[in-house]
């Protein structure tokens, strides 16, 4: 590869990584300002669950929609349109003073955010050679970490002195900046404007044909058990270290520790995918994940707490990471957007029903080590599904 070559992924990976810090930076701090509310707010724990579930029915909604969009008019603009939606909304939460008003904010920020990540995806992969895509979609993706690590600071440092308001103010501010570096990124040198011509209908028509429909049926399944598991899981990490009877504090300064443990996550598994391959770093980390969670829930004293907590960390983002590597590599071109928009949208219902599931079965005094084996269990068939219907896709050529 030549060095303009490795400048241009350089800089496609930073610009594309830096709007994915700031998605990651709004969602972790979501799942703090949730713990804020409910002491602000004085909301019970179906509430909180329904905030967490309506942002991921705009993420469905979003994934869907601008996913089918990004093969009309290209993956850049869906960028620029997807970020401005969910800054602007970040902005607009801090004046909420009803969790209505507020609920209905999430669901557009939702629709940005869902709709952003499966397209930056996609960009990346068609942008850099098969001998790196998927380790630069990898390192893409860690840049997740990065946005929940900050959010973590600012919730330890903000959100107990300044109140949660400031810290939504602060999380709309940088992606601004990302919507300036975007209006100057080429857009994939593989997206063909006459491809667009092609009917909605007709390109869904093409992700369920006899070539794609194993692999879709693959990726729905298991974009479906990964949501599901995260968003319920960690949207409610803080909260659930709050109900194990740490203080509010605390809970934010164990969470800033566990935090950290996604980036050595993301950067094994970005070594490993181009050298194991997609499917065994899926499988692997994807055991893992489900062997932390299921530790986390039994965990009785501050240290497995702590350390199941890190590995939780560790191979679940790193699992992200393969993900979002594997799933453009499944579809041409022509329809690339579409297929893992739609693969997104589906697994935002697991989103959607994560969040609501912990919420209801702790109001109803259902131990937490019985709402982690549930997690386990939806993971353990994330893993069939690739085992048994994933293809191998590394150093494949993109058509």
């Amino acid at each position: 590869m030549s060095k303009v070559t490795v400048v241009s992924d350089r800089r496609l990976l930073g610009v594309a990584g830096l709007g994915w810090l700031f998605d990651a930076m709004d969602v972790g701090l979501l799942s703090f300002v949730i713990a804020a509310l409910q002491k602000e707010w004085g909301l019970d724990a179906k509430q909180m669950a329904w905030i967490g579930s309506i942002n991921s029915i705009g993420m469905a909604v979003g994934a869907l929609i601008f996913g089918l969009l990004s093969d009309r008019i290209g993956r850049k603009q869906v960028f620029v349109i997807t970020l401005l939606l969910f800054s602007l909304g970040s902005g607009l939460s801090a004046l909420a003073t009803t969790l209505t008003v507020f609920m209905i904010i999430r669901f557009l920020i939702g629709m940005g955010l869902g709709g952003e990540l499966p397209v930056a995806s996609t960009l990346v992969s068609e942008s850099v050679p098969a001998k790196d895509r998927g380790r630069v979609v990898v390192l893409l993706e860690s840049f997740w970490a990065g946005g929940w690590l900050i959010a973590a600071l600012v919730s330890y440092f903000v959100i107990p002195r300044y109140g949660w308001q400031t810290a939504m103010i602060i999380s709309a501010i940088p992606a601004f900046y990302a919507l300036y570096l975007r209006w100057s990124l080429p857009d994939s040198p593989r997206f063909q404007p006459q491809q667009a011509k092609q009917p909605v209908w007709e390109k869904i028509g093409t992700v369920w044909s006899a070539p794609y429909a194993r692999s879709t049926i693959m990726l729905w399944v298991l974009w479906f058990c990964v949501v599901f598991s995260y968003y319920g899981m960690f949207l409610w990490l803080p909260s659930v270290m709050v109900l194990k009877g740490f203080t509010l504090i605390k809970s934010f300064q164990y969470v800033l520790i566990m935090t950290l443990a996604q980036l050595p996550g993301y950067f094994t598994a970005a070594w490993l995918i181009e050298r194991a391959g997609r499917k065994f770093v899926l499988i692997t980390y994807l055991l893992g994940t489900a062997l932390s969670a299921y530790a986390f829930g039994e965990a009785d004293s501050l240290s497995t707490l702590i350390a199941s907590g890190i590995f939780l960390s560790f191979f679940n983002l790193g699992a992200w990471g393969a993900l979002y590597a594997y799933t453009p590599e499944q579809y041409p071109t022509a329809v690339r957007g579409t297929g893992a928009g739609m693969a997104a949208s589906f697994g935002r219902i697991g989103g959607i029903l994560g969040p609501l599931l912990v919420g209801y079965l702790v109001a109803q005094k259902t131990a937490i080590s019985t709402v982690f084996i549930i997690f386990c269990v939806a993971i353990i068939i994330g893993v069939l599904a690739v085992l048994l219907l994933g293809k191998e896709t590394r150093q494949q050529e993109l058509v």
